[in-house]
């Protein structure tokens, strides 16, 4: 990234800050927030001493849903700089939101935009769902795509739905991976349930969002998502929703085995407000709470933190934020307490920066 123009009375130095390098947390230092970019020169900025504070960088939410500019601020005072949008429509609304994310005290966004769902199955009975995210053949499967890649999307979002319930059939499944990766675009399958998960499998797209609450995953299923290189988003938050309070152990024990196998986890929350969906999930608090779920699955709160930044940041192509480094975008989010001990500690915001904006943090 180009060095920021901005002047001397545009930047912020934060001093005696420990920040957390992905790894751990360093020694106290000064992090320089120089106009949208971490900067390296402290001279002329003004100076906030974080003294027993921990700096990590904005948290990035790989599943969430947006309906709105309050969607944007929510996230934004709970520290979660980006969020990593798996559905939204009309297409005038993502535009609209598109051209404010990032803006002074609103967080940045990615977008699928409008999902691939089947005829029949759950999600086509969401109100006011468009008619063109049914797909229903593999021809269709990549005009899909295409207007989606016309409209902008980030990535392309797919609905598995368990055998039998109305869903996209394997072979249109397959079409709308093949179709992404021919546009250049990554590919996210939602499954919830056991038969839509090993759908999902075998498609090979590159992240698969949600994980079973009835029953743990197979271990021919992680050998195979671990063989194919797979990325999971377990959506917790939303699993323990639908779970109704019964037990979430099927859930965290099959995310524990995806760690032990070696496969990426990412922390997402399925944020949403949408009606006619089986559980609705904060927006912006509800990370925090993803985070703790990610430790008692047995994740380390380093891991739990490196699934809400660095990790996202690498597997959706963020190259410019997930770190405190010079150069990178300052999003960042100030905590008082440690994190990497107590993962708990992210919910202490003290401060929120979005592109070097400093916006008002919500309170606990």
């Amino acid at each position: 990234m180009a060095p920021s123009n901005a002047s001397a009375s545009a930047r912020t130095a934060l001093t005696a800050v420990r920040v957390f390098d992905g790894q751990r947390l360093t020694e106290p230092c000064t992090v320089v927030i120089d106009g949208d970019v971490i900067g390296t020169d402290p001279s002329g900025a003004r100076v906030i001493r974080a003294e027993g504070a921990v700096l990590l960088p904005g948290l990035i939410d790989a599943h969430v849903h947006l309906h709105g500019r309050d969607t944007l601020e929510q996230f934004a005072t709970w520290g979660v700089t980006t969020g990593l949008d798996m559905a939204t429509w009309p297409a005038e609304l993502l535009t609209s939101l598109r051209g404010i994310a990032g803006a002074s005290g609103l967080a940045d966004l990615r977008s699928s935009g409008l999902p691939a769902i089947g005829p029949d199955g759950p999600h086509s009975r969401i109100p006011n769902i468009p008619s063109e995210a049914v797909v229903t053949s593999p021809e269709q499967a990549r005009r899909f795509v295409a207007d989606r890649v016309a409209e902008g999307a980030d990535y392309i979002k797919a609905v598995a739905e368990a055998p039998g319930r109305g869903g996209l059939s394997q072979d249109v499944l397959n079409a709308l991976v093949r179709a992404a990766r021919e546009q250049g675009r990554k590919t996210v399958v939602h499954a919830a349930s056991p038969g839509a998960y090993t759908m999902a499998v075998r498609t090979g797209a590159d992240m698969i969002t949600h994980i079973p609450v009835d029953r743990p995953l197979p271990d021919e299923e992680i050998a195979r998502m671990k063989a194919v290189g797979q990325v999971v988003i377990p959506t917790l938050s939303m699993m323990e929703g639908i779970a109704a309070g019964a037990p979430l152990s099927a859930a965290l024990h099959s995310v524990a085995a995806l760690r032990k196998a070696g496969i990426p986890v990412l922390a997402g929350t399925d944020a949403n407000s949408q009606p006619g969906v089986p559980f609705r999930v904060r927006h912006g608090e509800s990370i925090h709470h993803e985070l703790e779920l990610l430790v008692a699955a047995g994740l380390s709160p380093v891991e739990a933190l490196r699934a809400a930044t660095v990790l996202p940041a690498r597997h959706f192509g963020l190259e410019d934020r997930g770190a405190v480094t010079p150069g990178l975008r300052a999003d960042l989010l100030l905590v008082d307490g440690d994190p990497t001990t107590d993962i708990r500690a992210t919910r202490q915001v003290r401060a929120v920066w979005t592109a070097g904006q400093e916006i008002s943090a919500a309170t606990n």
